[in-house]
């Protein structure tokens, strides 16, 4: 199951990717060429930028291609590391969670108040969306990291590595 979401997870994000570039690409198109552009694009390509962030943030977790300094924790081996390694990601899972619990609360704000984009009249929450389901996705994988870790695996999946 997880597996199959995080194929989706990669066809959204290219796929999203792509279609930001072309938005993006026609506002500038318009701007420098005809001199008028739809103003929705520019806050269509926002919108969808911040669904990338934040799927994104959670596919990087899956990667295990976060940020982090490993110099302390890499000189351990064992059970030692094993702690380590629990306590970081327990802190991190409490921020995921904390993501998760108050951008649902920011989400049902806007959804009780009637926000609405400015230029594209769509109400507001389906972008703020981005953070619980962001943070939702990090606590999931945080999991399945915290059995991998108690596995003895720290390392990152071979086969799923990104390569720059």
């Amino acid at each position: 199951m997880l597996k199959k979401f995080a194929k989706f997870e990669e066809i959204l994000l290219v796929w999203s990717l792509v279609i930001m570039v072309a938005l993006i690409f026609g506002q500038v198109v318009g701007r420098k060429v005809f001199e008028s552009a739809p103003s929705w694009t520019e806050e269509m390509a926002r919108y969808i930028h911040i669904f990338q962030v934040w799927i994104g943030a959670s596919y990087a977790v899956k990667l295990r291609q976060h940020i982090r300094v490993e110099a302390f924790v890499t000189r351990f081996h064992g059970t030692f590391r094993q702690v380590l390694e629990t306590i970081s990601i327990l802190i991190w899972f409490v921020m995921a969670l904390f993501l998760a619990v108050f951008g649902t609360e920011l989400v049902l704000s806007s959804i009780e108040h009637g926000q609405l984009a400015p230029a594209m009249q769509i109400p507001v929450w389906i972008a703020y969306l981005a953070i619980p389901l962001g943070g939702l996705g990090m606590a999931i994988r945080l999991i399945v990291q915290l059995v991998e870790v108690w596995k003895g695996n720290y390392d990152k999946p071979a086969d799923e590595e990104i390569i720059a």
